[in-house]
């Protein structure tokens, strides 16, 4: 609910602070005098597009401030909290919009004094206010949200929650199968090269490390027998023909004599026999060394042929040789992909058809149950219609194919013909302005959802329209306005007195400045402008006894 409007220099308005009520409130005067301008204002800082020039001429600067009633479940919390707005500190059902505009065209806005751009000042709109006029575009009369408008009557939402699942599985489903597709037709474009190097790869098999490994055999193999008389030789010396021979030979003559050394050739026999202990160790190392060294000519050219073949084959992938079992692996595993997708192909195409199936019937039923809801719909209007003096008018839910989408598989329409035997159009073509407004009028009667939170903004929805008609259309905003609020620019004296709180818009030219204010009615003030509006500019004892029988009425 609005709860309050303030102006400062905007257009023709220097200052305005405006506090709306729950109900009906009215806003009446004479053409010209600004009721515009206020529904330009709200619409400014609710983010909506219109005059570009909005700040009044001589001031640096215009700003609206908008205050809102936000309970607890409120739509507009979602938008709030999406764009990390936090509630009001003071009071969180309150909501503060203010948005400056400045000569050089710049715009600046904040919500709950927080900066805000102007896509979330409209999202932020869109839960708070509707505004309906005739030229209503954006709303009624707009094609592309009747099918919004007769799921919302109609309770829809848990079918279209279905249809949207069952559309998200079946786009789901299809992605999964086309990329299976090209993931499977990429295979096999690649498979007799695929199969090749498998084949390759698993006759070679070469293992982690096996190059290097095979490296340094081919460089001793080559170096053998340039090393291997010196390895000889040096292994004789060890032997013993040689060291060891002569430190055995020491080791005896020193025990014949140690009984006689009283302990003096102990450590020296222990030095003897650690070092015998070495000689045998580093004989049979060389003796093992010397023997790696005897190989046949034919092993050489084996290791060498193997040692290329592996080079060879990390060269023609591009790889490291130690990352070709790697590779195998990893071809052999495409390969095999490319085998079961055969099998894979066959279970995403049912996975498909079952979706689509899924998703068909879910549609199916969203259809059914709108053909249902158009029928209600146009019966509702049906008996809306003759209280406005509309008894000859047809309207109708044209409900027609459409391609299938996240929102079903259904076109939906609004048509109407306003006199017998004359076919049926859209609203905004068949329709004159005044049975326009009453058609706006009547199909937001029907559509309106009971705990509907938004402030309903009529401007002139009456125009062209006057005596029984105009009080029938007044009395259906008053019903609209019950358990909620509406506010509507009149210039029906009919619409006028059934106003719950009433404001007269008015303009003055002060020191050659024209400025426009807007000043609250009490009961006596509202006889003279109803007057006004029934008389004109002279107000005659006769037009205020009209104004009070009107609102005699009303009451």
């Amino acid at each position: 609910m609005l709860r309050a409007l303030e102006i400062r220099d905007m257009l023709i308005i220097e200052r305005l602070d405006l506090a709306f009520r729950p109900g009906l409130n009215v806003l009446t005067g004479e053409t010209g005098a600004g009721k515009s301008i206020l529904l330009d204002s709200l619409g400014f800082v609710l983010g909506w597009r219109g005059r570009a020039e909005l700040v009044r001429r001589g001031a640096e600067r215009g700003e609206v401030t908008a205050v809102f009633e936000l309970p607890p479940g409120h739509p507009g919390h979602a938008v709030l909290a999406e764009a990390g707005i936090e509630p009001n500190e003071d009071d969180p059902a309150e909501l503060i919009l203010r948005r400056v505009n400045y000569q050089d065209g710049r715009k600046t806005a904040w919500i709950n004094d927080r900066r805000a751009s102007g896509e979330t000042l409209r999202a932020l709109s869109e839960t708070l206010v509707e505004l309906h006029g005739q030229q209503d575009d954006k709303g009624l009369l707009n094609p592309r949200v009747h099918r919004q408008l007769l799921d919302d009557f109609a309770g829809a939402e848990g079918l279209l929650s279905r249809v949207r699942e069952t559309w998200a599985g079946r786009r789901e489903a299809r992605r999964a199968l086309s990329e299976a597709d090209a993931a499977r037709a990429k295979l096999k474009a690649e498979e007799d090269f695929l199969r090749h190097a498998v084949e390759e790869m698993s006759k070679l098999d070469p293992q982690p490390g096996e190059e290097a490994s095979l490296d340094a055999q081919r460089r001793l193999m080559q170096a053998g027998e340039k090393i291997r008389e010196g390895i000889a030789k040096a292994l004789n010396a060890i032997s013993s023909q040689g060291a060891e021979g002569l430190i055995s030979e020491a080791m005896r003559r020193l025990d014949a004599a140690v009984d006689q050394a009283e302990g003096r050739l102990d450590e020296p026999l222990a030095a003897l026999e650690r070092a015998q202990e070495a000689l045998g160790e580093a004989e049979g190392g060389v003796r093992d060394f010397l023997d790696a060294l005897t190989f046949d000519p034919r092993a050489l050219e084996e290791t060498e042929e193997r040692l290329f073949a592996i080079r060879a084959l990390a060269r023609k992938h591009n790889v490291l040789p130690d990352d070709l079992p790697a590779l195998g692996e990893a071809m052999a595993g495409r390969l095999a992909a490319l085998d079961a997708s055969e099998a894979d192909q066959s279970r995403l195409t049912a996975a498909v058809k079952a979706a689509d199936a899924a998703y068909a019937t879910a549609a199916d039923e969203l259809s059914a149950f709108r053909r249902d809801a158009a029928g209600r719909l146009a019966a509702a209007m049906s008996a809306e219609l003759p209280p406005l003096r509309m008894e000859r008018a047809v309207f109708s839910v044209e409900v027609t194919a459409a391609e299938p989408g996240p929102e079903g598989q259904d076109d939906v329409r609004f048509v109407a013909a306003t006199n017998p035997g004359a076919p049926p159009g859209p609203l905004d073509r068949i329709a004159s302005g005044g049975e326009l407004s009453r058609f706006l009028l009547a199909l937001k009667v029907c559509l309106l959802r009971e705990g509907d939170a938004k402030t309903m903004i009529f401007d002139e929805i009456d125009r062209g329209v006057g005596g029984a008609t105009a009080a029938a259309v007044g009395r259906r905003l008053a019903d609209l306005a019950r358990g909620g609020q509406v506010l509507v620019v009149t210039h029906s004296p009919q619409v006028a007195a059934l106003g719950a709180h009433h404001w007269r818009v008015e303009k003055r030219v002060t020191d050659g400045m024209t400025t426009s204010r807007v000043v609250p009615l009490d009961p006596q003030d509202r006889v003279d402008e109803i007057a006004r509006m029934l008389a004109g500019e002279t107000v005659t004892e006769a037009a205020r006894g009209a104004a009070r029988e009107l609102l005699g009425d009303a009451a």
